[in-house]
């Protein structure tokens, strides 16, 4: 990695995101946390050409204020995140185990 690249953070201090991921069952919540050291390894590039989290925007919900966009990515096979990007922290909202609940639709 070159000096310049910086490792991506996360910010896990959603209620919304705790209170999902405590819920998961016991191997979900591994796979989860599997996935979280996992982007700790990764630079911002590293995470938006990553095959296996599939990092997409979300078209269908509004972000909050002051937000650019939300932003979807798997965390395993039956769970996805909904997060957004602030300067190099990834801040995890919610994880949801519905696809389509990721994306705001039913």
């Amino acid at each position: 990695m070159s000096p310049s690249a910086k490792y991506v953070q996360l910010d896990l201090n959603s209620p919304e995101f705790q209170q999902s991921w405590v819920e998961l069952e016991a191997d979900d919540a591994e796979r989860v946390r599997t996935a979280l050291k996992k982007i700790l390894k990764l630079t911002w590039q590293d995470i938006y050409k990553d095959k296996g989290l599939h990092w997409e925007k979300i078209q269908s919900i509004q972000p909050p204020t002051g937000v650019d966009a939300l932003y979807t990515f798997r965390l395993s096979k039956s769970a996805r995140a909904v997060g957004y990007r602030h300067g190099n922290y990834l801040r995890v909202l919610l994880i949801t185990a519905d696809h389509d609940g990721a994306y705001g639709k039913k």
